[in-house]
């Protein structure tokens, strides 16, 4: 026996998109930078002090060691590419002409 099935009702409209709030611009780009390294250089001294705990036996869970270290790897990933593409522009603008 087959059953029939009912037919599909349309959705209803979505709201109308809304801007993104607008960034904070009362820090500066070097202010920012800095923050950003340093939340960096914090994630890799966590996940250094999580790999000596763990080497000593102070810590049992593996997992939270190996997120860490993770975390601490993509971060300083990101950051040599955040380098890589300042010292690219900076290039691209020393070879431009005036």
């Amino acid at each position: 026996m087959i059953k029939t099935l009912p037919p599909v009702t349309p959705l209803a409209p979505l709201p109308p998109a809304t801007k993104a709030p607008a960034a904070d611009s009362s820090q500066s780009f070097s202010t920012q930078l800095s923050d950003a390294l340093a939340q960096v250089n914090e994630l890799q001294l966590k996940a250094d002090e999580l790999a000596k705990q763990l080497a000593l036996g102070e810590i049992q869970d593996v997992h939270q060691v190996t997120v860490a270290m993770a975390q601490a790897q993509l971060s300083l990933q990101l950051a040599v590419q955040v380098r890589n593409k300042m010292v690219e522009a900076y290039q691209e603008i020393a070879r431009m002409q005036v």
